[in-house]
């Protein structure tokens, strides 16, 4: 049996998308998004809170919507988790970062288009 897994998350992107293609020709876009919360200090009072989170967008994908993926839109993304990992200095490093699958743009009517 296959395990699952499969993420979706709605932020608004800290940062321009930035593309980039892979010696073989595919485009990947690379961008993070920030996810804002809620919890509980006390009896009565909330304190905010945001979640940081790296996103890579492979393909066609990344090439429709490249243009759309600026600082502050409003997205929601349903991909993977995936784990990166390298050796930086001698020391061993890793990173989980979201495969993005689907992209859907959020906001006014002119903005919401997904893309697959």
């Amino acid at each position: 049996m296959e395990d699952i897994n499969q993420v979706v998350l709605i932020g608004r992107l800290t940062r321009d998308a930035e593309q980039k293609y892979t010696n073989l020709g595919l485009s990947v876009s690379s961008f993070a998004i920030a996810v804002n919360g809620r919890k509980k200090v006390g009896d009565h009072d909330y304190e905010d809170e945001a979640s940081f989170f790296d996103m890579a967008v492979f393909g066609k994908t990344s090439e429709s919507i490249q243009q759309y993926l600026t600082k502050g839109k409003q997205v929601c993304v349903v991909g993977r988790l995936k784990q990166d990992s390298w050796e930086q200095d001698g020391a061993k490093r890793s990173k989980v970062k979201v495969e993005v699958k689907t992209v859907q743009l959020l906001g006014s009517n002119q903005q919401r288009d997904e893309y697959t």
